[in-house]
């Protein structure tokens, strides 16, 4: 793990890996040419410990990629705010590495990942969708190169 600021918060690797497996969704961070930040919330699946996500062949975060392949994605789970102790609770992951696009067989992995995850009563249905749509789309994937995460209980 990365060093953080809150030790007293940190989770284990098994429990951050759990976290940034179960997200609903995560922010994509990047960096372009001029240095201006940009985060972005995308659908995404985890395959071999490195992140997959579809989106379209052009787009702000294309060119971002272009100029510096290191990226950031933050995970938040469960939260709860604590009124009464000025507060909340948490559990949020982050994992930074290097991005780079997919093709041919791996594209569809991470395509296939991505209904595996989030539509798995229709994959039948899902494939088919997929075959129609994968040239007007792109597939990347994030190396993980560190993985941190922490939680207030």
């Amino acid at each position: 793990m990365n060093e953080l600021r809150r030790k007293d918060r940190a989770i284990t690797q098994e429990e951050a890996t759990t976290l940034l497996n179960s997200g609903e969704y995560g922010i994509l961070s990047t960096i372009s040419e001029s240095g201006e930040p940009y985060g972005i919330p995308l659908s995404y699946c985890i395959i071999d410990n490195s992140i997959y996500f579809h989106c379209a062949v052009v787009g702000k975060k294309l060119e971002h990629f272009k100029h510096n392949n290191s990226v950031s994605f933050c995970v938040v789970g469960n939260t709860e705010i604590l009124p009464d102790k000025f507060s909340t609770k948490y559990e949020s992951v982050i994992a930074s590495g290097k991005i780079e696009e997919v093709f041919d067989d791996e594209k569809q992995i991470g395509l296939e990942g991505l209904l595996h995850k989030y539509s798995p009563n229709f994959l039948d249905e899902g494939i088919i969708y997929v075959k129609r749509a994968t040239e007007k789309t792109k597939v990347f994937r994030i190396n993980i190169t560190s993985l941190t995460g922490k939680s207030r209980k």
